[in-house]
């Protein structure tokens, strides 16, 4: 597979009352088709949000957007633009960081949390000397992240409840 070069195509997710922000590396071949968030169908992350939240799993944009907000969660990724051989984060090269700014300006986020490793080493390099915030890094909702239940799941995200 060779490398492309990828520009993040949608915009984050919040709004003034948004208190934490959950970040991803980069949208995934799938999620860049859906054209939202976490579109992969075994990705667990909405799972992961409806279950704490004791929700059902929302199926559309607009009821992923609401879930969201109603929770006071913010939502983007690490990365601007960035080569990258289809969604393999380990392939990940020549990084634009996101503006985070854009989120922390206009909100009143107290933690940032990490979907996974990947995305919390890259923040760590390129937003934390900017943010001056630590993120809080929680297993990867992926599903290249088999050896996570999804319970096991919901037990590690049980802390970015407001």
């Amino acid at each position: 597979m060779e490398y492309e070069h990828i520009v993040h195509s949608f915009e984050p997710i919040f709004d003034s009352a948004s208190q934490i922000l959950i970040l991803g590396t980069l949208p995934s071949v799938k999620s860049r088709e859906t054209n939202f968030y976490y579109g992969h169908k075994q990705n667990r992350f909405w799972k992961v949000l409806a279950a704490l939240f004791q929700e059902p799993i929302p199926e559309t944009i607009d009821e992923k957007k609401h879930l969201l907000l109603r929770h006071h969660i913010a939502i983007w990724d690490v990365i601007q633009s960035c080569d990258i051989k289809g969604s393999s984060d380990s392939s990940i090269k020549n990084v634009e960081p996101t503006e985070l700014r854009k989120i922390l300006d206009a909100s009143n986020i107290k933690q940032i949390y990490a979907n996974g490793s990947k995305a919390g080493q890259l923040y760590k390099k390129y937003q934390l000397p900017l943010t001056g915030m630590e993120a809080v890094v929680l297993p990867s909702t992926s599903p290249a992240n088999a050896a996570w239940s999804l319970e096991r799941l919901c037990e590690a995200w049980r802390k970015i409840k407001c």
